[in-house]
């Protein structure tokens, strides 16, 4: 069966086509770092404002420039334009990890990757996608697929301001008949893009419904640059289906990773066997659930650390017997030491 094949972004080869996608609250240095070891070939951070840094030039130049800033450090000390920074953090044993952007002015965006892309990242990326009212009603995100010009604007800016590859994330369209996404991924490839990533819902669908795959499918055809596909891939087969049907040269999974880093094991291996994989039990979800925890509360501190925690763990265990108690009793968990706690209770109900 073997559909797993590697992945060149830019001058990039990923050990496999499988990227762990942005998610904000979800995609920060440490859970990276934990679907990296189940196998992930790329990932992004979480995604990063460039108007927030371009307005403080000097911070995000000495933050790239010292190499500690953004390799170590507790997330913490961040706050207001450094809080973005502090989104921008690579630890030292990542594998390949690209900077998404999000903006809409062009000036900002070119400054902005310019500097960041002197820091550990394989690649510029500029989230044309994200629907979310706060961001799409600054303009910024999905609301670039309302004007292929401003969009492409914005395109050409950034990768003549670089030399670094740059990728764009879409959606299938802003709203069902509009321009959609096989329009917008030509037009990224005359301005140079490297690749496209494609999200089978328009914007107005936000994460409801059904991912629609022929517009990846599309896409592929219309495009000579790797085309990414993305949406509803929950399962190993979800991933076999989508390669099947649109030909995409990768996969990204986002949604289908919270609280499931070892989906991008299962996907590995039944794609190179065909055998279905063998789910994580209840004890090495737990054992993941206080490993996640304890680096967390390291790179965090301790109460920052377990607050993050809170989400993790209702992922987690979703599905699993007893797995709302859990979630009501996580609530009232501050420390590690009661974290311990709590998933030793959960384990022997």
């Amino acid at each position: 069966m073997d559909q797993n094949r590697t992945l060149r972004i830019g001058s990039t080869e990923l050990a496999n086509n499988l990227i762990l996608g942005p998610m904000a609250g979800v995609t920060d240095l440490v859970f990276r770092r934990l679907c990296g070891e189940q196998g992930c070939g790329a990932s992004y951070t979480e995604m990063v404002s460039a108007k927030a840094l371009f307005f403080h030039e000097d911070r995000l130049e000495r933050f790239i420039r010292e190499s500690a800033a953004y390799r170590t450090g507790p997330g913490t000390a961040y706050r207001g334009a450094d809080k973005s920074m502090g989104l921008m953090r690579v630890a030292g044993d990542e594998g390949p990890v690209a900077l998404q952007l999000f903006g809409s002015d062009p000036e900002i965006i070119s400054r902005v990757a310019a500097i960041a892309e002197e820091g550990p990242y394989a690649w510029i990326d500029i989230n044309m996608g994200c629907p979310m009212p706060k961001i799409v009603n600054n303009g910024d995100g999905a609301a670039l697929m309302k004007d292929i010009r401003k969009a492409e604007a914005v395109l050409k800016a950034l990768v003549r301001g670089v030399k670094k590859p740059v990728t764009v994330k879409l959606r299938k369209a802003y709203s069902d008949g509009d321009l959609d996404a096989v329009e917008f991924a030509r037009m990224a490839e005359s301005c140079g893009a490297a690749a496209v990533a494609v999200h089978g819902r328009t914007r107005d669908q936000l994460y409801r419904g059904r991912a629609d795959w022929d517009v990846i499918r599309r896409v592929k055809e219309a495009v000579k640059i790797p085309v990414i596909g993305n949406g509803d891939i929950f399962t190993a087969r979800d991933a076999q289906r989508m390669l099947s049907e649109t030909g995409c040269d990768g996969l990204m999974i986002a949604r289908g990773a919270r609280g499931n880093p070892w989906i991008f094991r299962e996907i590995l291996h039944y794609l190179e066997t065909g055998k279905e994989p063998v789910r994580p039990g209840r004890e090495e979800i737990c054992e993941m659930i206080l490993r996640h925890g304890r680096m967390l509360t390291e790179d965090l501190g301790e109460r920052a650390g377990i607050r993050e925690m809170r989400s993790h763990a209702a992922w987690y265990t979703a599905g699993l017997a007893h797995s709302a108690q859990l979630r009501s009793d996580m609530n009232q968990v501050e420390t590690y030491d009661g974290l311990q706690q709590l998933i030793g209770r959960f384990l022997a109900m």
